[in-house]
């Protein structure tokens, strides 16, 4: 029989984990409120231009998306790991807006070089192996003692 996800010994992480998880919902937090107020202007910016929909609307869903985000991360308990699995997803789905950034020259967030907005690439998979990692999401996929 196979181990649910949920009641896996990877459903518990350690303390760096737990302050790593708190800190990257944190974030999402924050960042989903500011495309919801004071950053929408810079965010919009980052919608490519081939996306079918209103890039007010983009901004907008993506923020209520980031901050409920953020908040499983932080108080996503015995689930944090579907949390972890679900923030992930949505660093892969939004990629495509940092890579319209750099191709367009699209200047947003103090990324006013191609330099700069070519470096910002890399943060993504950071991002991406950061909600796995602080989640248990990597104990689950690459646990031996599943049966």
């Amino acid at each position: 029989m196979k181990t649910n996800i949920l009641n896996s010994p990877c459903s518990k992480t350690n303390i760096w984990q737990s302050i790593f998880r708190i800190l990257l919902g944190s974030f999402m937090v924050y960042a989903g409120t500011g495309h919801l107020l004071w950053l929408r202007t810079e965010f919009v910016a980052q919608v490519p231009t081939w996306l079918a929909f209103d890039t007010d609307f983009v901004v907008l869903a993506s923020g209520v998306v980031e901050i409920l985000l953020g908040l499983s991360m932080i108080f996503s308990g015995k689930y944090k790991v579907i949390a972890g699995l679900a923030l992930a997803i949505f660093y892969v789905l939004i990629f495509p807006g940092n890579i319209s950034q750099y191709i367009n020259q699209v200047d947003a967030f103090g990324l006013d070089t191609d330099r700069a907005r070519f470096i910002r690439l890399f943060f993504q998979p950071v991002l991406i192996i950061w909600a796995l990692w602080s989640t248990g999401v990597f104990c689950v996929m690459f646990n031996k003692n599943r049966q």
